[in-house]
């Protein structure tokens, strides 16, 4: 048997549905789906995404990045991306995501001793293969989570093990950075940062470029080197991506999900959305439905 075969026996007794099961273990949430999911636009929070059966191709730009069983995804900036589940009714994808603080970050980053030698460029997502130490931490996690008493005495140590284990491993360095606040990369975090909580105003590349004390040449350049893509492409990205969780899981209408992103015209936010994702806002909603209640 693989050595994920116990991290599938304790998520599969918490799952019920597909999709994101949240737990009473705040920041950590279940995922599972019982079919194969073509390549689509999504994002994640900043996170360690263990998957322990099925696995995700992602798509970053021109990167592929694999992760399935025996591999992690430490993803630490809220990039737009594309992504393809691999699962079955027959073998589910079962995983769980831990959501990364800041300050729990920045706590065992400063009680760490400093490393040396890091890239001079972190990579903001990828995936890293599981060491004996950080399949221990997810293991515990999932263990406290089937015991009310353990959550709440050891929940947010099991949390610390597991980011503890992520700084030790092959992303340490691009984590370190999200710290350290220092240079370009820092300064398009920010960005990153106040573009996810003002996305829905109207943005300019100039204003973004004057945040990060840089030339709008400059900004560019540093801020495709980091998400693969220009500062207006992201923007538009996040926007449907975010339309798209109002209509599925908010139950807004069309109009309601276009305003609520920032479009000013809904038939520009029809064709942007299908040319996105394949399909018109309102088709998506009713397939997503329809799947829901089947």
């Amino acid at each position: 048997m693989p050595r994920t075969c116990p991290l599938i026996e304790l998520i599969s007794p918490l799952v019920e549905r597909d999709g994101y099961t949240p737990t009473r273990l705040p920041g950590v949430t279940l995922m599972a789906s019982r079919r194969p999911v073509p390549r689509t636009p999504l994002i994640y929070d900043p996170s360690l995404i263990i998957v322990a059966q099925g696995y995700k191709i992602g798509y970053l730009g021109d990167r592929e990045i694999h992760y399935g069983p025996g591999q992690y995804l430490v993803q630490t900036l809220p990039l737009p991306f594309e992504c393809e589940t691999h699962a079955s009714l027959e073998a589910p994808l079962l995983g769980v995501s831990v959501r990364l603080d800041p300050a729990l970050l920045g706590e065992l980053v400063a009680a760490m001793a400093e490393k040396t030698g890091e890239e001079a460029s972190p990579v903001p997502m990828d995936s890293v293969s599981m060491s004996a130490g950080m399949e221990g931490a997810v293991e515990r996690l999932l263990r406290t989570l089937h015991d009310p008493d353990e959550i709440a005495a050891m929940g947010p140590q099991r949390v610390r093990d597991v980011v503890f284990e992520a700084l030790r491993g092959r992303q340490g360095g691009a984590l370190r950075a999200l710290v350290h606040h220092q240079g370009h990369y820092s300064r398009i975090v920010q960005v990153l940062s106040w573009l996810h909580a003002h996305y829905a105003d109207d943005v300019s590349v100039e204003d973004l470029a004057r945040q990060a004390s840089m030339s709008p040449t400059t900004f560019h350049q540093h801020f495709k080197q980091v998400t693969q893509a220009s500062p207006l492409q992201y923007l538009k990205r996040l926007r449907l991506i975010k339309a798209q969780q109002l209509l599925v899981q908010e139950a807004s209408n069309v109009n309601q999900a276009a305003e609520a992103v920032g479009y000013r015209s809904v038939s520009q936010f029809s064709r942007d959305y299908k040319r996105c994702f394949g399909t018109s806002p309102l088709q998506h909603r009713k397939e997503e439905r329809a799947l829901q209640t089947s």
